[in-house]
């Protein structure tokens, strides 16, 4: 799986924010776009920074009009964390004072792998926007999330090859009453993806995130036991959309969900990216589809076999 640039964010077309001067008076109108914010050193030859950048953007729009903002390159995405970035979002919180949708770290293979991407704390970006209804992150290595509290996030997303167990159970801990929609990449351990099923068991009892309606637990190289465990998890009860693609979810994990509580009331159950035998498709299909579940499982997961032992890989590591 290719992991792209963003092409929107909460609802709004992505918007690149220019690099220079030329082009500055022919910007949108600050509120009609998700504005992308990036800096790459080693295409842009200045001896400006991250932060001239970000100043330049706030002078050349009203920063209180603004809905929505994408980080980009802040840099040399391998050295040092994402701190920088984050630093000048809260120097502008008297400024930004409409924005409703972050996404740190829309970084794509072609800038930097998304395993050298060095995040870092981002939970002050929520302290600091009070109303912000949707926080996403790219990157794994450094990140850090302790326990928050936020009246108003309702979409919270983490796209890694590898996501910190520590994040996971921070994530747990928060009180957000508002949140409809989690998704998060657990990737693998050999790119810090150490997140159990113990550390989802808050999330997947049902009574953290009442407003929950939309779950992803994604991309683990231990999707058969995620999937066991949302099997009997009270908190899919209460979903519209459940997804369990991107990882190594074999015939084992899926006839797990089948044999656990009914999934009829989905929306959407997304299981792309799987290692199914065509018997297990079908009957997945069989079960749900006549109920009006939308089922995906379109993409096939790689693997390899060597000396009679089969490799199987999820669709994002390094």
């Amino acid at each position: 799986m290719s992991v792209d640039h963003l092409d929107e964010l909460h609802g709004l077309p992505a918007f690149d924010f220019p690099l220079s001067d030329e082009g500055a008076t022919e910007l949108p109108e600050p509120g009609a776009v998700a504005w992308r914010i990036s800096y790459n050193p080693y295409v842009y030859e200045s001896d400006d920074e991250f932060g001239e950048h970000f100043q330049r953007f706030l002078t050349a729009v009203d920063p209180s009009r603004v809905r929505a903002l994408i980080v980009g390159l802040w840099g040399a995405t391998y050295e040092g964390g994402s701190d920088d970035a984050i630093e000048q979002l809260l120097m502008a919180k008297d400024r930004l004072t409409s924005l409703e949708a972050v996404f740190i770290g829309d970084i794509v293979p072609e800038e930097s792998e998304i395993s050298w991407i060095e995040q870092s704390d981002v939970t002050p970006v929520l302290h600091a926007y009070p109303t912000l209804r949707e926080l996403g992150v790219r990157g794994g290595n450094g990140l850090s999330f302790p326990a928050v509290t936020h009246a108003n996030l309702r979409t919270l997303r983490f796209e890694t090859g590898g996501l910190p167990g520590e994040v996971v159970r921070g994530v747990a801990a928060s009180e957000l009453p508002a949140l409809e929609r989690l998704e998060m990449w657990l990737g693998v351990e050999e790119y810090g993806g150490d997140a159990t099923v113990a550390d989802l068991a808050p999330i997947l009892s049902g009574g953290r995130f009442p407003a929950l309606r939309h779950l992803g637990v994604q991309n683990s190289e231990l999707q058969d036991e995620i999937a066991a465990a949302m099997a009997a998890a009270p908190v899919v009860a209460q979903l519209a959309f459940l997804d369990l693609s991107m990882g190594v979810l074999t015939d084992e994990g899926a006839a797990a969900l089948l044999d656990g509580q009914p999934l009829t009331h989905l929306t959407w159950l997304d299981l792309d990216h799987n290692y199914f035998s065509a018997a297990m498709e079908k009957r997945l299909r069989t079960a749900l589809e006549p109920a009006g579940v939308k089922v995906v499982m379109a993409e096939k997961g790689d693997e390899d076999a060597y000396d009679d032992e089969v490799f199987r890989y999820t669709a994002v590591a390094e």
